[in-house]
């Protein structure tokens, strides 16, 4: 029993250092593995979720039992045999990794991942369930497959140094958000959430604009000024609370930011061409 992907140009990056999947197979071992190893640059991560065998490595044996999880790089020496009363069935991708030059920024997976040339222990991280998705993905090529494998790929280096390292937490983080990239978030999430009170003068010191850069960016984001946004926000609000029967069109009103009920109903006709007790009497047409 044998699967095995190795005519397909799989390759990735990580940290813009890209990464080569050679051979990626499923096999049921019932004959035994002579010693040989890798080239530069070159890993075969090794999870065997069933049977048992023999591993040997740099001169060491190793038992291997279900869970197992070990990985071989450059130039160790290796080899392996099954039990023949418990053969092992094991998942094996082989990567090439170019190596990185100088002037590219450390990568913190890569660098934890190829400063262990031999690893072997017991898997932690849930790498079985990885590999059969991954499997399933090479096996049936839905849409977004090829997207997907690279993305399984990237997920086991993590999986592998997280085995490494037991979960050590990172000294790395992201990046304070760029101020121009997320003015849409606070723009819709002032609407959103704070459309009892919505002020221009508010929204634009959110913003750290003026508030006819305000408007201008409204208009370029949506199309609408913001007295348009401020009237969806608060009558797509008005409509559902209209819904419920057991709340007084006054006390909407009031919920609304609006000074009076008149001023309310007045806001809510120019919006709807009906009033809200028309708008409450057709929802139970």
């Amino acid at each position: 029993m044998k699967t095995l992907y190795t005519d397909m140009d799989i390759h990735f990056t990580m940290d813009n250092i890209q990464i080569h999947a050679l051979n990626i197979v499923f096999e049921r071992f019932t004959r035994t593995i002579p010693s040989h190893s890798h080239g530069n640059g070159c890993y075969e991560i090794h999870y065997i979720p069933f049977g048992r065998g023999k591993l040997i490595a740099d001169g060491h044996y190793y038992d291997i039992t279900p869970n197992t999880l070990y990985v071989t790089g450059p130039h160790v020496e290796h080899a392996q045999t099954p039990i023949q009363s418990d053969p092992m069935q094991e998942y094996c991708v082989y990567l090439k990794i170019r190596t990185a030059s100088q002037k590219q920024k450390k990568s913190p997976v890569i660098n934890a991942f190829t400063s262990m040339p031999f690893w072997l222990g017991e898997d932690t991280q849930g790498i079985h369930s990885l590999m059969k998705q991954l499997f399933e993905e090479l096996e049936h090529c839905y849409t977004g497959y090829q997207n997907e494998v690279r993305l399984l790929l990237s997920q086991l280096l993590i999986y592998m140094v997280r085995n490494y390292e037991q979960r050590r937490i990172s000294q790395t983080s992201f990046s304070p958000h760029n101020m121009s990239e997320s003015k849409s978030i606070i723009i819709e999430e002032y609407f959103l959430y704070e459309y009892q009170s919505l002020s221009l003068d508010v929204l634009a010191a959110k913003l750290n604009l003026s508030t006819r850069q305000t408007q201008r960016l409204l208009m370029e984001y949506y199309g609408k000024s913001f007295q348009q946004k401020k009237a969806e926000a608060r009558m797509s609000v008005a409509a559902i609370l209209l819904s419920d029967k057991t709340r007084s069109i006054t006390s909407i009103a009031e919920d609304l930011g609006y000074s009076s009920i008149e001023h309310f109903s007045s806001a809510f006709r120019n919006f709807y061409r009906t009033s809200p007790r028309e708008y409450r009497k057709q929802l139970d047409l």
